[in-house]
């Protein structure tokens, strides 16, 4: 099991994300375990696919929130296949797609996908004078992130946008800057966000989602993933679980029982959002209030 940072080996590992709600939904599950059950869990930052392969291998235990369809592809590797992982059954709703400030939808007239291959309308987005428009597609270890620009490359903007990978926060604040100045910009975009509670944004209408339209290779599948994928349509609607170890079904069943009973409203998760990113919280001291707020609730979560 990895260490934690006192020194001492706890008895579980969460995975914890690197955006908000993820980082509040670890905190909130590390609070529980020592309150429900009395057992100490660190909360490790790390990406996806290191907190999948950790639960294959028994270095993690929980994941807060894995997002489909996004990890389809590691789902049916961890989960269905070698059966090392499991998902719970209960799932917050959300939606994934490329968003405009309203300057960029009223005054530059970007409301649909297709209006990003328009060279005429994409330089109102040229920052740096290159001829290439900037979107922001997500941070670099999002999976997120790699079908984004799948999707440029399909609808075929990956040649007039410049595809910018960055943290949230750097891509975020970009947009508090845009908005704050009446600027246009164009950017990957994801709800249950604080995003919307705090700025007029517009989401960008797409061709309906098609199954037999959705082609995704991942880098860690095929060196020649971006040719040999192709998603020319709307994200399919998406949802978010707790993951965990299938260990954890022997070692402490109780724990499993808890799991799968978690439940987060879009508001909520909108609001550890706004704690954590916009009034700068400290996760674990968000979260350690928060469980504090909702004790029966969690009670409830963790009976018998």
């Amino acid at each position: 099991m990895l260490a934690s940072a006192s020194g001492y080996a706890a008895e579980l590992t969460i995975a914890m994300p690197n955006w908000p709600s993820g980082q509040a939904t670890a905190n909130i599950l590390k609070v529980s375990l020592k309150k429900e059950f009395g057992i100490d869990a660190d909360a490790v930052e790390m990406g996806t696919l290191i907190a999948f392969n950790g639960l294959n291998s028994g270095e993690v235990d929980i994941h807060p929130e894995v997002w489909l369809p996004n990890l389809d592809n590691l789902v049916k590797k961890y989960v269905d296949q070698a059966g090392t992982a499991a998902v719970s059954p209960i799932g917050g709703k959300a939606w994934q797609g490329i968003c405009a400030t309203r300057a960029a939808a009223d005054k530059v007239g970007v409301k649909d996908i297709a209006d990003l291959s328009d060279p005429e309308k994409t330089a109102a987005f040229d920052t740096d004078g290159d001829g290439m428009g900037e979107l922001w597609i997500g941070a670099p270890t999002w999976s997120s992130t790699t079908i984004e620009r799948i999707r440029a490359n399909s609808y075929g903007y990956a040649k007039t946008m410049a595809l910018l990978t960055m943290p949230e926060d750097v891509g975020m604040a970009a947009v508090d800057a845009a908005v704050a100045t009446d600027r246009p910009m164009v950017f990957a975009c994801y709800a249950p966000h604080v995003v919307f509670k705090l700025h007029d944004i517009v989401r960008l209408t797409e061709p309906p989602y098609d199954a037999a339209k959705w082609k995704v290779v991942l880098p860690t599948e095929d060196p020649g993933w971006l040719a040999k994928s192709s998603a020319p349509v709307a994200w399919d609607a998406a949802h978010f679980h707790i993951a965990y170890a299938t260990k954890l079904r022997k070692d402490h069943p109780d724990v499993v029982k808890f799991l799968e009973r978690v439940d987060f409203s879009t508001d909520e998760v909108t609001e550890m959002s706004y704690a954590l990113q916009v009034e700068r919280r400290d996760p674990y001291e968000f979260a350690e209030k928060w469980v504090a707020d909702h004790q029966a609730r969690i009670d409830g979560w963790a009976k018998p």
